[in-house]
């Protein structure tokens, strides 16, 4: 569980390497663990980034709904990484 408003991801994932906001979504980079955590429309969904050192958003689009992040790869989907939870 979120510890409070400012950490809102899970406390298990440790400090967060990068975090972000952008309309109304918000976002947590754990590199250690290869995690990113983002919480869209009150939701919290974990995703396994594999290969991907997530590095920020590069850009939202259809009004919000469809997340792309910058990694050392070029951009990345958050639908083409691997949700692991919430």
């Amino acid at each position: 569980m979120p510890s409070d408003a400012s950490h809102w991801w899970p406390a298990g994932l440790g400090a967060p390497t990068s975090t972000g906001a952008q309309n109304g979504v918000r976002y947590a980079y754990f590199d250690a663990g290869r995690r990113l955590a983002v919480e869209q429309d009150g939701r919290l969904t974990l995703y396994d980034t594999g290969e991907h050192r997530i590095r920020g958003v590069a850009q939202q689009q259809g009004g919000g709904r469809s997340l792309v992040f910058t990694s050392q790869h070029g951009p990345v989907r958050v639908t083409d990484l691997r949700a692991i939870g919430p």
